[in-house]
């Protein structure tokens, strides 16, 4: 059994009610985190909502304005050489010395790690399509998201942290980037933090989904606990005229799509023919992927930890 104490050695990172603010603007509202070992997170939520600050608790890139960050157990301020060795990190903006070639920068960052692979880094070189001889200021977005992600996993990180690591690719691309992530899980083990907003593409690769809305956690919870929780029901009225006005305590969001009602429900599996029968209309269940759950992830006003707490904090 893990007590508090070794709970908290196996978390790779916490977050303890950190707040921060530029000037005036609150990017970051009293957030409490923590991820465990060998874990894929989904980091979602609308633009501006405070993912990237964030991730750059993680590593200590900002400071909080209040509250505390520790990463592998140490505080994210105070993180030396040896713990950021053991983090990978995909900017969304990534900035590196445009007058290097590909391969000079790639053996310039590898001199910083002990553990470099070399092996790995000849085969991410050649499933990702990397140019060796390019200068680094002459590739694209894309290029430079398939670079940033070969430096981030050739020392094998324990942490990984994508910011937006696969917005500038094409869709066969996103694909050849989250199989590989999907393989160096499986391999290293490594603690995961995704943050994206393609959710379709993301939704096949995370286990747990972290939400954030004006800085504040609306959602953590298993993606699978959401998918139980929450589900789409197409009504057809048939002797009873429902209209969106029409409300029950679970019913989530309702809109009307030519003659029939689209709901979302939750906690309300198994359900759906005795709710029918009661309203005489038809019910079709439909599961909900991200894409469609995200909406009311982001309306949630707390910030509940699991799927049985985001049910309650809808009621």
């Amino acid at each position: 059994m893990i007590d508090g104490t070794d709970r908290a050695l196996s978390d790779v990172l916490t977050l303890d009610r950190v707040t921060k603010r530029f000037g005036g603007t609150t990017a970051l509202d009293s957030v409490s985190l923590s991820i465990p070992r060998g874990t894929i997170v989904g980091l979602v939520g609308r633009n501006g909502c405070g993912k990237t600050t964030l991730l750059h608790h993680v590593t200590g890139m900002v400071l909080p304005s209040a509250g505390a960050v520790r990463t592998f157990g140490v505080n994210a301020g105070s993180l030396g050489s040896g713990e950021l060795a053991r983090i990978g990190v995909v900017h969304q903006h990534a900035r590196f010395l445009e007058w290097m070639s590909v391969y000079q920068l790639v053996r310039y960052v590898a001199t910083f790690y002990v553990r470099w692979d070399a092996a790995l880094e000849k085969e991410l070189i050649e499933r990702l399509a990397i140019g060796l001889d390019t200068r680094v200021g002459a590739l694209s977005p894309g290029n430079v998201q398939r670079l940033s992600l070969l430096l981030a996993l050739c020392h094998h990180p324990e942490l990984l942290l994508l910011d937006e690591p696969l917005s500038d690719l094409d869709p066969t691309a996103r694909q050849e980037v989250l199989a590989v992530l999907l393989e160096r899980f499986d391999a290293d083990g490594p603690t995961i933090v995704i943050s994206s907003h393609l959710l379709q593409d993301i939704e096949p690769v995370v286990s747990r989904i972290v939400c954030l809305d004006r800085g504040r956690v609306t959602a953590d919870a298993e993606l699978d606990e959401l998918k139980e929780t929450y589900e789409e029901w197409i009504v057809t009225p048939v002797s009873v005229a429902l209209d969106a006005s029409w409300s029950a305590p679970w019913v989530v969001s309702s809109e009307r799509t030519g003659s029939a009602m689209r709901w979302v429900v939750r906690g309300m599996r198994g359900r759906a023919a005795a709710i029918g029968a009661e309203l005489g209309a038809e019910i079709v269940v439909r599961p909900l992927n991200l894409d469609r759950l995200f909406p009311v992830l982001t309306q949630l006003p707390s910030a509940p930890t699991s799927a049985s707490e985001l049910a309650a904090a809808g009621r």
